[in-house]
């Protein structure tokens, strides 16, 4: 079970963008991340009439370690750990590690 997964709402904790937030929107591989607004970077494209695109210089979001994103806990305000909690009906559920409460799905 991925403890970070599309639609989470993560912090960056390390790194040139720490400290900034946003949405987790493409899971790469499993360990690495897409987050809106987060880990820009300007790349310089050809132009290619066939697919209409214009040249120029493009900022494009690239991929980012897990490692280096937490999840946001919106109650605390904080970066917060993932726990997995096993419910009584065998069903496995992601929990905030410091107050156990639940993380609900996007």
């Amino acid at each position: 079970m991925n403890k970070i997964r599309k639609g989470d709402q993560v912090i960056v904790i390390a790194g040139r963008d720490k400290g900034k937030r946003g949405v987790v929107s493409l899971r790469k591989d499993d360990s690495h991340v897409v987050v809106d607004g987060v880990n820009l970077v300007k790349k310089h494209t050809k132009p290619n009439p066939l697919k209409g695109a214009a040249g120029g210089i493009v900022e494009k979001t690239m991929p980012i370690h897990q490692s280096n994103v937490a999840i946001f806990n919106v109650a605390s305000g904080k970066a917060d750990r993932v726990g997995i909690k096993l419910q009584a009906d065998g069903k496995r559920v992601r929990v905030y590690k410091s107050s156990g409460e639940e993380i609900k799905a996007a």
